[in-house]
């Protein structure tokens, strides 16, 4: 596993920042189990119609695996977004579009054309990310396998593709528009509706392919169990939560590398250390509530 923690602007090569960051992305993920298939780099950036695109295929840590994922980086001057997005697919076909990819699903979250400070972690099964844009938006990330509750001949392909905003179909649609600035979205990390207590985000955001292949919008326990009282802190020490991904019809297994911490007397950006590796605190956005905080392990 590796880590990437830094900053990109609108200085470096890419012109901004979002463009940027996909080049760490890319970068990062190839020293580590990933092969790019796909790295398109059109430009200008001033053209709302000039969609960036990168695919990748992990071996997974058996080494064996086929894993498909892939990022987009998409932007309108006019409206003043620059946005990216994570994807995961079952295969790769190279004659076709990124959104007709086999078995494709898309979740968008807000970038920035100016800095970005970001938290990237990825290993040769997934990647996973935070990023802090503007004057304090916060913003997270999951794409490939989670850790399932099964073997691999009873799940053989348990992948996830978590963001912040909800795509339809691959369209660049209204929610995947949004602006950092907006409030009508959240971390796709808290399973279906935003979790117990909180304002239903539009979505779904937070989806994993099921054992029949099928993609499911997926709750996120403990942020959707509404247990939130037994989560402050005991003298400064806090419980950090395994990020438990479920359904009505089962519980499906485990996000690696995040988890959920209380927000109780809690600061964006803390740190802690978890059987000796960092983790950073991320919130949902801007948002300070109790169940508005998630750990990023840095390892």
């Amino acid at each position: 596993m590796a880590v990437d923690v830094g900053y990109v602007d609108n200085t470096g090569s890419e012109g901004v920042a979002h463009w940027q960051f996909l080049l760490r992305i890319k970068a990062l993920a190839e020293a580590n189990g990933w092969t790019t298939l796909r790295y398109l780099n059109p430009t200008p950036y001033t053209d709302a119609s000039v969609v960036r695109e990168l695919i990748l295929q992990g071996v997974g840590l058996s080494g064996t695996d086929q894993i498909f994922v892939g990022f987009r980086a998409y932007q309108s001057q006019t409206a003043d977004y620059y946005n990216m997005s994570v994807a995961a697919f079952t295969g790769y076909v190279a004659a076709n579009p990124f959104t007709s990819q086999p078995g494709f699903m898309e979740s968008g979250f807000c970038a920035h054309n100016q800095r970005i400070d970001y938290w990237l972690v990825a290993n040769a099964q997934r990647i996973a990310l935070a990023i802090k844009v503007g004057a304090g938006s916060y913003q997270t990330a999951y794409v490939g396998k989670f850790l399932p509750y099964g073997t691999p001949s009873q799940y053989p392909y348990p992948v996830a593709c978590i963001g912040m905003l909800s795509s339809v179909a691959g369209a660049l649609n209204a929610q995947m528009v949004l602006r950092y600035s907006d409030v009508n979205y959240g971390m796709g990390l808290k399973g279906l509706t935003g979790g117990a207590g909180s304002a239903t985000y539009y979505g779904p955001n937070c989806r994993i392919r099921d054992v029949g292949g099928v993609w499911q919008q997926a709750y996120c326990a403990p942020w959707q169990n509404g247990n939130y009282n037994v989560n402050r802190d005991t003298g400064g020490y806090y419980v950090a939560k395994k990020a438990v991904l479920y359904t009505a019809s089962n519980v499906w297994g485990e996000l690696q590398g995040f988890r959920f911490i209380s927000g109780f007397n809690q600061a964006v950006e803390n740190t802690c250390v978890i059987d000796g590796k960092p983790n950073v605190v991320i919130r949902d956005v801007t948002r300070t509530g109790f169940f508005d905080y998630c750990l990023l392990e840095l390892n």
